[in-house]
């Protein structure tokens, strides 16, 4: 068994000083945790899996090719493998849990 505390994760993310904190991987997933501050810049490009986003904390707006909604604790979003998406007008720091099936990178041509 695999078992993760959001407390320790969020912790060990903010440690490392990157937005991005894998903490599992098996070959049809994997989760990390993703954050932003406020007034920052999502930056991410289309990834090639589908991808779930839970809103841990934090307040902004996400753009799904050309949709936006507000997201807040608890949203969930999924966004399909190379839909453009970011996260923009972010008035609260976001942290989020990101879920990739197939693993992230698991269906890029070039790994």
């Amino acid at each position: 068994m695999q078992a993760h505390e959001l407390a320790q994760l969020l912790t060990e993310r903010q440690a490392l000083g990157r937005p991005y904190l894998e903490f599992l991987r098996v070959s049809s997933l994997s989760v990390g945790i993703y954050s932003l501050p406020a007034g920052g810049q999502d930056l991410q490009q289309p990834h090639t899996e589908d991808e779930v986003y839970l809103v841990i904390n934090g307040r902004a707006q996400i753009r799904v090719g050309t949709e936006d909604r507000p997201v807040a604790p608890g949203s969930v979003v999924f966004v399909a493998a190379r839909v453009p998406h970011h996260f923009h007008s972010i008035t609260e720091a976001l942290d989020l849990l990101v879920f990739f099936a197939p693993a992230e990178g698991a269906n890029d041509a070039s790994r």
